[in-house]
């Protein structure tokens, strides 16, 4: 299995303190060193956040600027880790990604982030010459375009850790999950396989995924192949490819479709408005509703394209203060995600919620931690996106004739898109007896 990644920063809020006070001095790299008997090396891993220098020197440096010793040692003692984000804004075809990126990297730039974007692999290969009527079949030009992917991502995410920069937002156009729809399963997994790696961890591996609808479904007037030389789609076939990719990421943690309703202009600010709600622009909040459902027909969910099983083992810890604090392994065919979540309520429908990728040694420790008091939570979640919305149902081991359904909204007013093959008991947004965590300690009885 593909070792567990998570990205790590250098201690970059230090070594922009230290090339402050040397631009303001007007040194050189090679001067600053020269002035405190280092090599001008040392002062190159300073400021870049990969080392700190002793106390005697931080006391040289005080002298040298012209600035309290206290001052330096507060920046000194206070150690910050660069936050990186990794995004894939997906689509069918003719969906307005490229606007989109230069919506993104205006709005985000603004918010202090450093945007790097990942170009689409697919476009890069077919205007290159590598395209599937050039291979020797479908199949290996996938292998390619997969293995190119994951290369240029991890590029990125290398040259992002060396950045002396507080946020960065890596988006990716289009991702590995992208290149499913345009093969059989057999073919994906025979793919997957071949790169050593599996679904989950490749469809997981992404802090979220923003889907385009196609213009062809809801715009169809704004459908054209002129800007994209790659493109060659009618429009019934961009409304295939577009199904395809959403069943494609349909399992996705965080999964996020923005539809073609009023205009353009609307659709962009959308998407930005949902990515800044992800990052926590100024927080993190979760508008989530809950239903209780009749038992739902499981056959039936499993044999949609736009639908897909995971199970979740969900563990609580001991919390000091007032908030949640849980592990959850999150997967499917022996192929596990791990999660921490610290929750925060505001009101019975919105919530602060913070969420970080462990790695499997990070989960077995937390689990070392756990409130002993509550038994983890074994659930079955059934991910379907149906009427460009995204509903979660979880099925408990303990129900034989109700389950839960949840659906993540964007603003408190926003309609539900009721799917019509779910029946609906009763609303229990905000009964704490159906919150994961009282569950956790007393599993309510069906009704």
């Amino acid at each position: 299995m593909k070792q567990d990644r998570k990205h790590r920063g250098n201690d970059y809020s230090f070594g922009n303190y230290v090339a402050a006070l040397r631009n303001q001095a007007g040194y050189t790299q090679r001067t600053l060193a020269y002035l405190l008997g280092v090599s001008d090396k040392a002062v190159s891993k300073w400021e870049n956040g990969k080392s700190k220098p002793g106390i005697d020197t931080l006391r040289r440096m005080a002298e040298l600027f012209g600035v309290p010793l206290e001052a330096i040692l507060q920046q000194w003692e206070e150690k910050k880790e660069m936050k990186i984000t990794k995004i894939v804004i997906t689509g069918g075809p003719c969906a307005g990604k490229t606007t989109a990126m230069s919506w993104i990297q205006n709005a985000f730039l603004r918010r202090g982030y450093t945007v790097l974007f990942v170009p689409e692999t697919a476009t890069e290969l077919i205007s290159g010459g590598v395209a599937p009527w050039t291979c020797a079949s479908n199949l290996e030009f996938q292998k390619c375009q997969v293995k190119l992917q994951m290369e240029k991502e991890k590029i990125f995410a290398q040259a992002a850790e060396g950045m002396a920069t507080e946020k960065v937002l890596i988006v990716c156009d289009r991702g590995v999950l992208d290149n499913k729809a345009y093969m059989t399963q057999e073919e994906f997994d025979i793919v997957m396989r071949s790169l050593g790696t599996n679904e989950v961890e490749e469809r997981d591996q992404y802090d979220a995924v923003f889907h385009m609808v196609t213009a062809a479904k809801g715009a169809l007037e704004a459908y054209t192949l002129a800007n994209n030389a790659a493109r060659t789609e009618t429009p019934e076939q961009a409304a295939e490819i577009d199904d395809k990719l959403i069943a494609a990421w349909t399992g996705h943690p965080h999964l996020r479709v923005i539809d073609n309703r009023g205009t353009f202009q609307q659709k962009l600010e959308r998407v930005i408005s949902e990515i800044a709600s992800f990052l926590g622009e100024p927080e993190p909040f979760e508008i989530e509703r809950k239903y209780l459902i009749e038992y739902p027909d499981l056959a039936e969910l499993e044999a949609l394209p736009n639908c897909s099983k995971v199970e979740i083992v969900q563990t609580y810890l001991k919390s000091p203060g007032k908030g949640e604090i849980r592990v959850r392994q999150r997967g499917q065919n022996g192929n596990y995600i791990y999660y921490r979540t610290e929750k925060r309520r505001i009101n019975a429908e919105k919530r602060v919620e913070i969420e970080e990728r462990l790695t499997q040694s990070e989960y077995l420790r937390a689990l070392m931690d756990m409130d002993t008091t509550a038994h983890p939570i074994r659930k079955t979640r059934y991910c379907l996106m149906e009427n460009n919305q995204y509903f979660e149902i979880d099925i408990y081991p303990e129900w034989k004739k109700q389950a839960i359904l949840e659906v993540e909204l964007t603003h408190e007013g926003e309609e539900i898109r009721w799917p019509d093959r779910f029946r609906m008991l009763r609303e229990v947004t905000g009964e704490e007896n159906y919150s994961n965590y009282c569950m956790a300690h007393t599993m309510p009885d069906e009704e």
